[in-house]
């Protein structure tokens, strides 16, 4: 009786991990289709970036990496290639409950704008809530929050006819 309790006990443990790990994969789909699928160590062992950002009067500090890495992981080429028609392409930014917002892929190329953008996955220190995470875009310098997506599960490039 005992063998099979720890059995399913460690079997419960073992099919806990494998939802955590695939809650925490992110998708990225590129113009062409093509689909990368990116895992919560792949994402970590891109260069770090930190923001401080106001919420309510309260400070807080979001820690991720910046969007134009994570979609360079991806195959998504930016600089001297973002020219021509694909300056009218864009980033569609989906979530858990079905929220979507754009981003042109202009404002994540650091050749054309200042603006930074970070895929978050820990604020002040600790990994995002339920609520908020395990991803979240984060854009600092933006007045409204309208583009901060929580729960973010798949960035997909758009090709704009």
């Amino acid at each position: 009786m005992k063998k099979r309790i720890l059995f399913s006990a460690a079997l419960l443990v073992l099919m806990l991990q494998a939802a955590l790990a695939q809650s925490q994969q992110l998708t990225v789909q590129a113009g062409s289709g093509k689909q990368t699928v990116l895992t919560r160590a792949d994402l970590e062992a891109l260069p770090h970036v930190k923001v401080t950002t106001m919420n309510s009067g309260t400070p807080s500090v979001f820690e991720g990496i910046a969007l134009e890495a994570v979609l360079e992981k991806s195959g998504v080429q930016f600089g001297e290639t973002l020219r021509g028609k694909r300056l009218a392409s864009c980033l569609l930014v989906e979530a858990t409950d079905g929220y979507r917002v754009v981003i042109a892929l202009p404002e994540i190329d650091p050749a054309f704008s200042d603006k930074q953008i970070v895929l978050a996955f820990l604020k002040d220190g600790k990994p995002l809530d339920d609520k908020e995470g395990p991803y979240r875009i984060v854009i600092p310098d933006e007045k409204r929050m309208a583009r901060w997506v929580r729960q973010v599960t798949t960035p997909k490039i758009v090709d704009v006819q």
